[in-house]
């Protein structure tokens, strides 16, 4: 059951549904608290046997705007026919809704410091305050690179503060990352943000899913897993915010079949309004792992970047993309990742998508 107070209830609001529901034995309360832009919207999650208590206990209170008895699947994460509720959350000074695209361009793998500090820079000289780095990098082979680990998360982190990147997607795959990330980010005086990855291939690795749920300072980016299903994936994403942790973006990134080429993973940007559907997370597109490779079309545009359209005029409101001053001798996925002199061709491609996106919108609404 889902309590949804009024925008801006003052915490005695809160207090008061609190108190009523602690007259229901085994129930559970969690706060759920999205900040926007010019409102703030709390919503009050009653966990456990809720099917005796009866939800005019808590209509009757005042600033209490609605009552949603939750049967479904993703009880937290999911959207229950709210057409027009609030999607999102705010982190670090960055707002993560539908309301804009976000740009994570960045690093697949951290090779080197010369690199990262080349990216950043470039991200600084183009407006974009978000990007992508990774420190752990689970691989198929043991005898590939694995990643710098929590050796490079210092100056990582040094060289976004230079840059004024105020969050960086970092990959981890065992729990106890998480607390090198918070530990690095502490000695480096704090100057940047992170968003915790879950990676395709820790879809169902569920003490891991626990755990990222169960601290509540970072939010967290998971991948779609490549080989189950959409409402598994969704799953995996109830279990983090089971656990506490509301503060997820939902990233599509390709499936595998039996296809084969011409990309490395099906592209299934297709689900992108099947997601907001669904749920009420942000959805994230990640174009370099589902295409897999830099080739452009007849028209001159690379696949890439007909990927992302796909998923930007569906309503996607982040980008999760590999750039790299030299992917040629990239010790991962170099083969998928863009130059960084395209980037300002494609933040001008991505902002105007977004436009066709916001268009079409304003259309359907008329």
């Amino acid at each position: 059951m889902i309590v949804m107070l009024e925008p801006d209830s003052p915490e005695s609001v809160v207090a008061q549904v609190e108190q009523t529901a602690a007259q229901f034995k085994d129930l559970s309360v969690r706060r759920h608290v999205v900040k926007g832009d010019e409102h703030t919207i709390t919503e009050i999650y009653l966990l456990g046997h809720t099917q005796t208590v009866p939800a005019e206990a808590f209509e009757a209170l005042p600033g209490v705007r609605r009552v949603v008895r939750v049967s479904a699947k993703y009880r937290i994460i999911g959207r229950h026919g709210q057409t027009g509720s609030q999607v999102g959350f705010e982190y670090n000074g960055v707002d993560f809704s539908e309301r804009s695209v976000k740009v994570f361009a960045g690093l697949c793998a951290v090779d080197n410091r010369t690199n990262v500090a080349k990216v950043m820079s470039t991200l600084k000289a183009h407006g974009i305050t978000t990007t992508r780095m990774g420190a752990y990098k689970p691989r198929t082979s043991p005898y590939e690179f694995q990643g710098l680990g929590a050796s490079c998360l210092p100056w990582v982190f040094e060289e976004a503060g230079k840059a004024g990147v105020k969050v960086v997607a970092m990959e981890v795959t065992n729990p106890r990352h998480v607390d090198e990330i918070r530990d690095a980010l502490a000695q480096a005086g704090d100057p940047t943000g992170v968003m915790l990855q879950i990676g395709t291939r820790n879809a169902q690795n569920f003490e891991l899913l626990k755990a990222v749920g169960q601290q509540g300072r970072f939010p967290v980016l998971f991948k779609r897993g490549m080989g189950i299903t959409l409402e598994e994936s969704l799953n995996a994403c109830e279990y983090v915010a089971s656990e506490g942790n509301p503060k997820i973006v939902f990233c599509l990134r390709g499936v595998k079949t039996h296809l084969g080429e011409p990309h490395r993973n099906m592209v299934d940007f297709a689900h992108v309004p099947v997601v907001r559907r669904l749920t009420r997370l942000p959805v994230c597109i990640d174009p370099s792992h589902s295409v897999g490779r830099p080739e452009a079309g007849p028209d001159g545009i690379p696949d890439i970047f007909h990927a992302v359209g796909q998923g930007l005029i569906a309503g996607a409101s982040m980008v999760l993309i590999d750039f790299h001053p030299d992917p040629e001798a990239a010790m991962c996925d170099g083969p998928q990742a863009l130059r960084l002199e395209n980037l300002p061709r494609f933040r001008a491609y991505t902002d105007r998508v977004r436009k066709a996106y916001e268009d079409v919108l304003a259309l359907a609404s008329v």
